[in-house]
């Protein structure tokens, strides 16, 4: 993870365009010997990571960094059924409030993603969810009430949910400790762990939390490996990758977070989950420019999407399909500077019947803003405007903090266009 880390500051540096006689000047250490730490021959220390913060105004985010890596790390509870019990225990105790930055908490992502992977080594056949084995009602129930709290983050947002899937995965904490249960019926309380446990680390990330999020995404990645369910890591995983890809300089780490998530489900998963994790590769691709493997990520999702649904789709996945993966290829079509490219795959989204007024109205806010930018960038301000006032209307009852963000920055870049009058009356009334 130290790798990562001098990558972020070398990235830093070199966007500051600062040289290096300045930077070395600025930061009281050699040139040489920063060159040297850069390159690996000298170790990150609390005071160059400092030192790099204060200089290039980072705001402490390389510091935090190297704490949350040496946390992280020196720490190591074991990744076992005790393990994962006390980590969900303490998160649900209260211990939960992490003031780490995105920056730090990307680094912490990549350590829970590569241990999860090493846990997974000893299971080559692992089981994917099983359907409930006969057992109580209450399980069933457990189920069933975790798969409305998805349809209420994607309705009204991640405000309410993420208290209610912390209840949710405090009583299926409690339910694996009574010792009640055992066999499949144990495993599947498991399964279901990770997944209100994946509810929590995104809504918190919707919420603005970075460091709760990945602590809680730590977690279901643990649930997950004492389920035997690669499945429900790797849709864990895919959420994680959202968090780092959004946040600027992390996309190579959202990268890797899917790379670890396929490579434990390529021969386990339906159609539909590689569809998805393919579509969610090709946008965190897109942040880094990389055109022609975007484009082939999104060429395997939609042949992956074209053999159907199956049975053993997981539950989860109800919202993947042609719709969503023309809207993540019009979002990157957008990143990678192609708006008339965008255009066309936003209108296709459309055309496949997204429901986004309906059933995603919050995601949906997103992609209407940045289908906005798009006609922004070909000088079309009446659809810009359009455009920005649908997606206004679908953030009318959602609480949001990332998609009240994106229509934030999409309302600074209308406003240096305040003599058309379309944009004038939007901006004074949305």
């Amino acid at each position: 993870m130290s790798d990562q880390l001098r990558d972020d500051m070398r990235e830093a540096r070199k966007a500051s365009g600062m040289v290096w006689a300045r930077l070395a000047r600025e930061a009281g250490f050699g040139e040489a010997y920063l060159r040297n730490v850069e390159n690996g021959n000298r170790s990150v220390t609390v005071a160059v990571a400092a030192a790099y913060d204060r200089v290039l105004d980072t705001g402490g985010t390389f510091v935090a960094a190297l704490h949350a890596i040496g946390s992280t790390i020196g720490r190591d509870v074991p990744w076992d059924r005790p393990g994962s019990l006390t980590v969900l225990a303490e998160l649900l105790n209260g211990s939960s409030v992490d003031r780490r930055g995105f920056l730090s908490a990307g680094a912490a992502l990549s350590v829970s993603a590569s241990s999860w992977s090493k846990a997974l080594e000893p299971f080559r056949s692992p089981r994917t969810s099983a359907p409930l084995p006969g057992g109580p009602a209450l399980l069933a129930h457990v189920d069933v009430r975790l798969d409305h709290l998805r349809h209420l983050d994607d309705e009204l947002g991640s405000g309410e949910v993420c208290q209610l899937a912390r209840g949710e995965l405090s009583l299926i904490v409690r339910l694996i400790k009574s010792g009640r249960y055992d066999g499949a019926t144990v495993d599947h309380l498991h399964s279901t762990a990770s997944e209100a446990a994946r509810q929590v680390a995104w809504s918190a990330f919707d919420q603005g939390r970075p460091g709760v999020a990945q602590r809680f995404f730590d977690a279901s990645l643990r649930a997950s490996v004492e389920a035997r369910d690669p499945i429900s890591g790797a849709y864990a995983l895919s959420f994680a990758a959202i968090q780092c890809y959004s946040t600027p300089g992390q996309a190579g780490r959202a990268i890797s977070l899917l790379e670890a998530a396929q490579e434990q489900v390529r021969w386990k998963a339906t159609p539909r989950m590689h569809a998805m994790l393919a579509a969610r590769t090709a946008r965190a691709l897109s942040k880094t420019g990389a055109k022609r493997e975007c484009a082939h990520q999104l060429g395997i999702a939609r042949a992956a999407l074209d053999k159907g649904t199956h049975d053993d789709d997981p539950k989860t996945l109800y919202w993947v399909d042609y719709g969503e993966i023309e809207m993540i290829a019009g979002s990157a079509a957008l990143q990678l500077g192609d708006p008339a490219e965008a255009v066309r795959r936003f209108e296709a989204a459309t055309r496949a019947s997204y429901p986004g007024d309906d059933e995603y109205p919050r995601t949906h806010a997103i992609y209407l803003a940045r289908a906005a930018e798009a006609h922004l960038a070909m000088h079309d301000l009446d659809a810009a405007v359009a455009n920005a006032r649908h997606a206004a209307r679908c953030l009318g009852s959602v609480d949001s903090a990332r998609s009240a963000s994106e229509l934030k920055g999409l309302r600074e870049q209308l406003a240096t266009h305040t003599s058309h009058a379309a944009v004038r009356e939007f901006l004074q009334v949305g």
